[in-house]
Parts: C-alpha cells; sequence; structure tokens
C-alpha cells in the first residue's frame, strides 16, 4: 500500500457536501457590492488551447486565476489524490492522453493506488485543468467549485474536451 493511500489526508483542498461559494471581495466606497472574487489556482498543461479558452472564462466571471504548469509540480500522491474526491478512478484520467488514446492505458481496469502512482510518473495522465478554489479541488472543468464559480454559463461541454480532438499531429510538447 502506498504511503499516501492512507484514509487520514492532509490537504488543503476541504471535501464539500454543499456548492462552493466565492468569498465577498473588498467592497468599494461606493454602497454596492463587489461582485465575488476567487483566486483560482489552475493546473495547466502550457500550450493547451482548451487550458487557454477556461482560464479566460474564470478571469472574465472577475475572478484571479494563477495559472501553474502541471507538468512540472512536484506532486505527491496524497496532494494530488486530493483533486479527485468522490470521483471514480477512470475519470480522473485525460482522454486525450496518447497513452490513453491509443489504449496503451485503460483507465475502467486501474485501482486508485495504481492510478496515482502512474500519473505521477506521467503527468500528461492527468485530467486537465487541476482546479484549486476556495479550499476546494478539482479535477476538470464540470464540478465544483468551477460550476459555482461560473454560475452564469450554461454549457461547460464546450470547454471540457480537448480542442483538437481529430488533429493527425498532436499539440506540441510542452517547453
Amino acid at each position: 500500500m502506498a504511503p499516501w493511500s492512507s484514509r487520514s489526508r492532509s490537504s488543503r483542498c476541504a471535501r464539500r457536501s454543499t456548492p462552493f461559494s466565492a468569498a465577498p471581495a473588498a467592497r468599494s466606497s461606493s454602497s454596492s457590492a463587489a461582485p465575488d472574487v476567487t483566486t483560482v489556482v489552475f493546473y495547466e498543461k502550457p500550450g493547451c488551447g482548451t487550458n487557454a479558452r477556461q482560464k479566460l472564462m474564470l478571469t472574465r466571471a472577475g475572478h484571479d486565476v494563477v495559472a501553474r504548469n502541471l507538468l512540472t509540480e512536484p506532486w505527491t500522491g496524497e496532494r494530488l489524490r486530493a483533486y479527485f474526491a468522490g470521483t471514480p478512478v477512470w475519470a480522473w484520467f485525460n482522454p486525450a492522453s496518447p497513452r490513453v488514446k491509443s489504449g496503451e492505458i485503460e483507465p475502467e481496469t486501474i485501482e486508485a493506488v495504481a492510478a496515482i502512482d502512474l500519473m505521477l510518473e506521467d503527468p500528461l495522465l492527468i485530467r486537465r485543468p487541476l482546479i484549486e478554489a476556495g479550499g476546494q479541488c478539482c479535477a476538470g472543468f464540470d464540478r465544483e467549485p468551477v460550476i459555482s464559480l461560473l454560475r452564469q454559463y450554461d454549457d461547460l461541454d464546450d470547454v471540457q474536451g480537448c480542442t483538437r480532438p481529430e488533429a493527425s499531429t498532436p499539440c506540441p510538447e510542452p517547453r
């Protein structure tokens, strides 16, 4: 058993059963309330067109986005696992990863500990983006806290998948 696979997890991300609520921003001198502003830590694959569109949506919604490189972040199993809380193991994987697309890795057949170990070895396997906001974490752009951060958008499916699903050449290698 991996040392990070125990039930007790220390993480900056809390599991919440209620929807995310952004902390109110400082109020201006006028009597009208300022919009909710949240700092969103956004772990991305640099150069990914989908991630660029997702960051733009968060910024346009009035949030501060701090972009970080998912591929060079010094992940630990315990820290990475916090982003997947409450989701099935197969959903932890990036379906556009070359190893998943080729069939080398079949997410439906992999146990949690093995999945995290694979992702620590090959971060391209991790579903993107990884989001940290207001003490909550998630993998992907279709769950909390993202849904609450972007409540004015009706359809997040448009920015969930790869922008180049039928491309004959893969995205450029990240630098």
